[in-house]
């Protein structure tokens, strides 16, 4: 199956956007690669930057872990409006049940540039954290994305 590409990448020259699908195919591979869990977090800010930091409207994204940290999925679930998003905790458990997940990491761009989470942010965060924990479904981070930079609910102590 062929990478999809993100938004921004589909005006670019088909060299440029088979660039960018190589980039996405080995960063995910990286995220995939057997027996290796989920510790880093430099691949998955990678790619998130090439998901999300160009994007004109906000998304919100989950990625689903099995009980080792590795990547079992990631789904885009909700998008919003250039400084706005709806999210809805149900549909999220709903997704993490679905993919069977132990864990998750959230996120979701600014497509403003700036990566400071609102407050906003933090109540759905702490609602979010919430139901998952209803179903067993430990919450990791959540990463807000602002063009290049990228903050970090769990590295600030906020998870």
């Amino acid at each position: 199956m062929e990478q999809q590409l993100p938004l921004f990448a589909r005006e670019l020259a088909p060299t440029d956007q088979q660039t960018i699908r190589t980039a996405l195919t080995l960063l995910e591979s990286q995220l995939r690669e057997p027996g290796a869990p989920f510790t880093s977090s430099h691949a998955v800010r990678d790619w998130l930057r090439l998901q999300f930091a160009t994007l004109e409207r906000e998304a919100f994204t989950v990625l689903w872990l099995d009980n080792q940290h590795r990547l079992i999925a990631h789904d885009t679930l909700f998008y919003g409006t250039i400084n706005t998003i709806t999210i809805h905790p149900r549909e999220v458990v709903k997704s993490g049940l679905k993919n069977n997940a132990a864990a998750a990491v959230l996120a979701h761009n600014h497509p403003s540039g700036l990566a400071e989470p609102s407050d906003a942010d933090r109540r759905i965060t702490q609602r979010l954290k919430q139901a998952l924990d209803q179903v067993d479904i430990h919450l990791l981070d959540h990463l807000v994305v602002g063009g290049m930079d990228i903050v970090s609910f769990a590295e600030r102590g906020w998870l």
